[in-house]
């Protein structure tokens, strides 16, 4: 185990908001994946926290709060649907994207008149903001563009000594990043599917908001190829891969796999690894199975498309980018 993981005691806790005080990047564990966490109204932590990451500098990060009433703070207005949401789901898998307050920088926002908003439902999380009295600017604690992190391990192997203290509380729950939903123009945009669904965001708000356009703020995790292994990974339907799987004895490579519905063959001699049937299973485990895949030393990685049904957006949206192929090296 690595020299900087403690286990997330209060001890453990108050050193941590200690740290965020004096501008060094503390790991924590929301629901949702690992977080990168720094002191987001300190200009020289937010440097700190994009040079640890390998992060552009106009891409946003998201600011974690204790409360509605915190996350207020941040914000020039927080519209009607933006609160209804917060009540509806707060704490919890969401981001809001709203008009950002006077005095929030652009370190916070990548330079646009908008802030990402979250209030995270995971104890430690919640401890962390309360004792620190702040607002935490938390990207995944991962190097830019690779697979997120669900253990305080997966943060180590990603940062090593960059962080100053991981918390150890166990593997995320959800697994997945949160929902982002934008409330920066006269309409709600959807901008990331998430730990909430769409069908629960429409019962608040009466609708599906829109997916987010060419007028849509930037937000984290939206570009085409991000979730990344390192591994050449390929997304290919049930019997795409059985087809690839009768060819695999003609050629020299070695393949990893992760399957839903295939069986593995009799005579196959690569890494397989069977994935949960259930959705919300299927997300907690993903980025595990991506980070076992990536270490397996194979030549490249094949991966069972998933249902086509709402439920398994969020999965979808993060195995297309994670298998986006744009190149092979992705900090």
């Amino acid at each position: 185990m690595s020299p900087n993981i403690r286990a997330a005691s209060d001890a453990a806790i108050a050193a941590a908001a200690q740290l965020l005080r004096a501008g060094e990047l503390v790991a924590f564990p929301p629901e949702t994946v690992y977080g990168l966490g720094a002191d987001a109204s300190n200009p020289a932590a937010m440097r700190r926290l994009f040079e640890a990451k390998g992060r552009p500098s106009d891409h946003p990060v998201i600011v974690h709060v204790a409360d509605l009433a915190a996350a207020e703070r941040w914000s020039a207005r927080m519209p009607a649907g933006a609160k209804a949401l917060a009540s509806a789901f707060w704490p919890g898998p969401l981001t809001l994207i709203v008009p950002r307050a006077a005095g929030v920088s652009d370190a916070v926002t990548g330079g646009q008149s908008s802030v990402g908003l979250r209030v995270p439902s995971h104890p430690v999380a919640r401890a962390l903001l309360v004792a620190f009295g702040g607002g935490i600017a938390a990207p995944s604690a991962n190097r830019y563009g690779h697979v997120s992190p669900t253990t305080a391990q997966h943060v180590a192997d990603d940062l090593g000594d960059a962080v100053a203290l991981i918390l150890d509380g166990g593997a995320c729950d959800v697994g997945i990043e949160s929902t982002i939903v934008a409330f920066d123009g006269e309409a709600p945009m959807l901008l990331r599917p998430g730990g909430i669904g769409a069908d629960a965001i429409a019962g608040v708000l009466g609708h599906v908001p829109a997916p987010g356009g060419a007028s849509a703020p930037r937000a984290p995790g939206t570009l085409a190829s991000h979730y990344a292994p390192h591994t050449p990974a390929t997304l290919v339907s049930r019997d795409a891969l059985r087809a690839e799987l009768v060819q695999l004895a003609d050629r020299d490579e070695r393949i990893a796999v992760l399957a839903r519905d295939v069986a593995i063959p009799e005579d196959f001699d690569g890494v397989w690894m069977r994935a949960p049937r259930d959705a919300a299973a299927y997300a907690r485990a993903l980025y595990a199975n991506l980070r076992a895949l990536d270490a397996a030393g194979a030549d490249a990685i094949l991966i069972e498309e998933v249902p086509g049904e709402r439920e398994w957006a969020a999965v979808r949206d993060r195995l297309t980018r994670a298998t986006a192929g744009i190149d092979d090296d992705r900090d």
